[in-house]
């Protein structure tokens, strides 16, 4: 997995949150952070495997953004607007599993 994660996503500094791995069923897959600050943030995904993964951007419970990636090794960006600090959860889904993932969230330059 984590020589995928090297290939699949771009190195960057300031990453706020990241997470990788494979999905193997239909369950959601989520990771949280908290003390996110305001802002505006670039999220980042790929997958690989076929079909398609889906990423749902959350702040304290209410949905800020969702985004998809086709599982073909190619790479997505979606930009995050974050109206107020708070804990930022990212959950992952697919349900072409199974299927390997990654994303990562950085501030937007």
């Amino acid at each position: 997995m984590p020589a995928w994660k090297a290939t699949a996503l771009p190195s960057a500094g300031g990453v706020v949150l990241e997470d990788a791995g494979r999905i193997l069923n239909r369950d959601p897959i989520t990771k949280t952070a908290a003390g996110i600050g305001a802002g505006t943030y670039v999220l980042t995904i790929s997958c690989d495997g076929g079909g398609k993964a889906f990423f749902q951007v959350s702040l304290d419970g209410a949905r800020l953004s969702e985004a998809g990636a086709a599982c073909n090794s190619s790479r997505e960006t979606a930009r995050i607007k974050v109206p107020a600090a708070g804990t930022l959860e990212i959950s992952t889904s697919s349900v072409d599993a199974p299927l390997i993932y990654a994303y990562q969230l950085v501030p937007a330059e």
